[in-house]
């Protein structure tokens, strides 16, 4: 049997997605493991971590050998534990022996930087660096807003609006009871809170885009991207992430809600659907085409885009590890699906063999 390893920086995490790709497993004569990269044994290589018994639907704790095939679902975060798992799921990506089924993406910098050299440029939010609080606070243009976001970072945590307005500086974030808002008097203390924020994460500066619907509620397009069984990308799901009214984000962490895409699509003008659903998906054709010229293999993105009030539309971000909880949410059905493509897909490459995968 193929073996067919879920990493995790923590066992109980993703809970239900692993156990559902593991039930899945043994009719596809494919045995699943879970583990922590910190798990791995440097001489034996052996792994101490958790063996999926179909027989009784349950992890069991066992030692293996790396698995033939290795399904990366890390979330680091500014941890030890996390920055050791983080070099050690680096170094397994250098290995020719070992089979990932994605290599994943660089952090959010790094990805527009590359990005910014394509076809999908016009899309991309400007972002840089912030370096030192003073000269990104003095860089502020009055009531020209912008969002700070973390480099490295997922679910929409760590994400501040901030406005110069005359000589005090509006900073809020997205809470998921509240928004919650704090005035800097002046620029120095803003500075120094920046200043403090960028010691503990690197971070960037993105222009603030009205994302409003119709009531004024920050929205998104969430579309999730697969490969099939036979390595062609594939759209699995678009749907709408609708945040609370006059909120930052539409992110579903902050309190935001889930609708069809069809649904947002009806309320657009005419003059404007066919426009920007053609743009969307010429973004999507070609997104996941272009990465890969860019960057090593992948198996799925989770992409998100936003469309202010005048049609203009952006990439605002996108993820190498995307959850399901849109596409289960708008389409149960397509749960099997989900739940299959990690195991179809990664037995396929096995039977393709190895070497042009790396």
């Amino acid at each position: 049997m193929l073996s067919f390893g879920l990493m995790t920086l923590n066992l109980s995490s993703e809970e239900t997605y692993f156990s559902e790709v593991a039930k899945r497993a043994y009719a596809l004569d494919i045995v699943c493991y879970r583990f922590t990269p910190s798990a791995i044994h440097p001489l034996t290589e052996k792994v101490t971590g958790e063996r999926f018994n179909p027989t009784t639907n349950n992890w069991e704790l066992a030692e293996f050998p790396l698995p033939d095939i290795l399904y990366d679902r890390c979330f680091y975060r500014d941890t030890p534990h996390s920055n050791q798992c983080k070099a050690i799921v680096k170094w397994l990506k250098t290995r020719k022996d070992l089979l990932f089924l994605g290599h994943g993406l660089p952090n959010k910098l790094e990805l527009y930087e590359a990005l910014s050299q394509s076809e999908l440029a016009p899309y991309l939010l400007h972002s840089k660096p912030i370096t030192s609080g003073e000269s990104f606070i003095n860089g502020l243009v009055q009531q020209d807003p912008v969002l700070i976001k973390p480099v490295s970072g997922s679910q929409g945590r760590g994400i501040y609006y901030l406005e110069k307005s005359q000589r005090e500086i509006i900073v809020q974030i997205d809470k998921p009871d509240k928004k919650i808002s704090h005035i800097f008097p002046d620029y120095q203390r803003a500075a120094d809170w920046v200043n403090k924020l960028i010691k503990q994460h690197h971070y960037l500066v993105q222009p603030y885009k009205e994302l409003l619907d119709e009531n004024n509620h920050p929205f998104d397009i969430r579309t999730l991207l697969q490969k099939d069984e036979a390595g062609n990308w594939q759209e699995i799901c678009k749907g709408i992430r609708t945040g609370k009214k006059e909120g930052i984000l539409s992110n579903l962490h902050a309190g935001g809600i889930i609708t069809t895409f069809e649904s947002w699509k009806e309320l657009l003008p005419i003059s404007q659907q066919e426009y920007i659903c053609a743009e969307i998906a010429d973004i999507l054709l070609h997104l996941p085409i272009i990465l890969e010229q860019i960057f090593p293999p992948l198996f799925e993105l989770g992409v998100d885009i936003g469309v202010c009030k005048n049609g203009a539309i952006w990439i605002l971000d996108i993820n190498s590890k995307p959850g399901r909880k849109v596409a289960l949410s708008i389409n149960p059905e397509l749960s099997d699906q989900l739940y299959s493509a990690p195991l179809l897909y990664g037995k396929n490459l096995v039977l393709q063999g190895k070497e042009s995968y790396q």
